[in-house]
């Protein structure tokens, strides 16, 4: 994943330096949910995995878009007051990739007023949810 690309409106959480060995994405999305179940219950409860993974046939992308599948949505969605929205990638950012519509869609919801953020693995997305909760839970 090019963090270049990644404007200073939308934050990256997580050691950028890091390389090397590191779980799954899907092993980092389960991990997270534990700490956030841990540390936030009251947002665990009302997160949601936006689930856009995985191939599909055309007539599939076709009918999942008309019920409202967003290609570029992020990974991790929070509803609350502003929402939260974390595109979680692996700790080691190099084994990711990000797309440009996922990137469109971070920078359209932090233009909405949402907290829009990269997190590297589930350290970086439990730092995320610290951050929302200190700006906005005084």
């Amino acid at each position: 994943m090019n963090l270049t690309k990644i404007p200073p409106q939308i934050p990256v959480f997580g050691d950028t330096a890091l390389r090397g060995a590191c779980p799954l994405e899907v092993a980092e999305q389960i991990s997270f949910l534990c700490l956030l179940k841990a540390e936030f219950p009251e947002l665990a409860e009302i997160a949601v995995h936006i689930r856009n993974e995985g191939k599909r046939t055309k007539r599939q992308g076709a009918q999942q878009k008309v019920e409202g599948m967003n290609t570029g949505a992020s990974d991790i969605i929070i509803p609350c007051v502003p929402p939260m929205l974390i595109e979680l990638k692996r700790r080691d950012h190099t084994k990711s990739s990000s797309s440009d519509k996922q990137l469109k869609y971070l920078i359209d919801s932090h233009a909405q007023g949402a907290f829009a953020c990269y997190a590297l693995g589930a350290i970086g997305a439990i730092e995320a949810v610290r951050k929302w909760h200190s700006i906005n839970r005084k």
